[in-house]
């Protein structure tokens, strides 16, 4: 039986079960699905087909003198063509807020920093167009995972700092990368939340470290895009894709900031949450949003009882979640190697198609990829109960 088959299957049977535990007060779908891709064999997936391409649908003209940017596959300017992305490590300890300048990021990663401190995590901003910031900030340390997420676009990294682990990774040679070598604000706030990137900081840090390109060098993956966008001017539409299901709702179990992402009907994208509630950046006011979002279940090793760690990255075919306008599908995603980019596939192992627009990444520990809990709206809600039960009922 062909292995898309069997999850179909096992995906309706999981809805069903949420839809009668639902009937209770809230009448609600009851549908996670961490369960449901922990019961099929690990050995089952197979690697993905070469196949032909799809149809495109008709892609809009793009603007004279632009181009469609790496990282959003919206259009930029052509002179930031061969601009290598800066990758700024932000704090997340509520002591921190607000954020500022992380809007104008084109991809952001959340990611647990330490499995102590209830797991705290930390922020990694990626922006095309760096030349355009003001104020960027707090910038803290950074972690090995950080340097191998964002090898995956020639990114270089801006960051203050880092445990010793961080050393063997920078000595590769193929991470830039800029250290505690930014502007200090007085804030009010204590020395560790005053570092940011002010204007003509990275200018300051380029002049000082000559050997550091401002382009693309050798590194860079030899792919196009990072990510598998559709043609400009379209869109992908969940609702109709196998495995399907509406999500406005999908909150991660990072116990330290409660963060989650809400679905924001006025702007089609959703908003990221924290602390109980909606992030603003704090230089513009407005609300940290994002178009697409992707949930990776990944595996980790623990450094040490300080609770420094670092992301099993280099897997194949583990489980996770495509969302974007109100709908998520499940999806499994591989990355081959530490300069290899991270590709993402449907239930059919075809790569999935990213809508345009800014995209939010996070990676979940896998001991707790059962709490990862998403709901759509007055249609779906779910727990890792009821998703255990419909599985177990195959």
């Amino acid at each position: 039986m062909r292995i898309n088959r069997i999850a179909a299957c096992m995906m309706t049977a999981v809805l069903a079960a949420g839809l009668i535990a639902g009937c209770g007060e809230s009448a609600e779908n009851v549908s996670t699905l961490p369960n449901l891709w922990s019961s099929i064999p690990d050995d089952a997936w197979p690697a993905p087909p070469e196949q032909e391409e799809p149809e495109q649908q008709a892609e809009a003209d793009i603007p004279e003198g632009m181009y469609l940017s790496e990282l959003t596959n919206e259009p930029i300017d052509e002179s930031l063509k061969d601009q290598r992305p800066a990758a700024f490590m932000i704090d997340n300890d509520s002591r921190a807020l607000p954020h500022f300048g992380i809007q104008n990021a084109d991809v952001i990663y959340e990611l647990m920093n330490s499995t102590a401190n209830n797991r705290i995590t930390r922020l990694m901003c990626l922006f095309k167009d760096w030349e355009a910031i003001e104020k960027v900030g707090s910038i803290r340390s950074v972690r090995p995972t950080n340097i191998i997420l964002a090898s995956e676009w020639n990114a270089f990294l801006c960051h203050d700092g880092g445990p010793f682990y961080i050393d063997e990774y920078f000595a590769k040679g193929y991470m830039d990368h800029f250290s505690g070598t930014f502007s200090r604000v007085s804030n009010g706030k204590s020395l560790e939340f005053t570092e940011f990137c002010l204007t003509g900081d990275l200018d300051k840090n380029f002049n000082n470290n000559p050997s550091v390109s401002r382009t693309y060098n050798s590194y860079k993956p030899s792919d196009e895009t990072h990510f598998n966008f559709v043609p400009y001017g379209t869109e992908t539409e969940l609702s109709d894709k196998e495995g399907a299901i509406p999500c406005t709702e999908i909150s991660f179990p990072f116990y330290n900031s409660s963060s989650k992402l809400v679905y924001n009907e006025d702007t089609k994208t959703y908003d990221y949450w924290e602390y109980g509630a909606v992030s603003e950046d704090g230089q513009t006011g407005d609300r940290v949003t994002f178009k697409n979002a992707i949930v990776q279940d990944c595996s980790f090793h623990q450094y040490d009882d300080n609770g420094y760690m670092i992301y099993n990255v280099i897997q194949s075919n583990q489980p996770g979640y495509y969302l974007t306008d109100g709908y998520a599908i499940p999806i499994t995603w591989t990355k081959e190697g530490e300069n290899e980019i991270t590709r993402f596939y449907d239930v059919d192992n075809n790569e999935i198609q990213i809508n345009t627009g800014k995209t939010y990444v996070t990676l979940i520990p896998s001991d707790t990829w059962s709490e990862v809990s998403l709901s759509g709206g007055d249609e779906a809600e779910t727990d890792s109960g009821n998703a255990e039960n419909a599985s177990a009922g195959t």
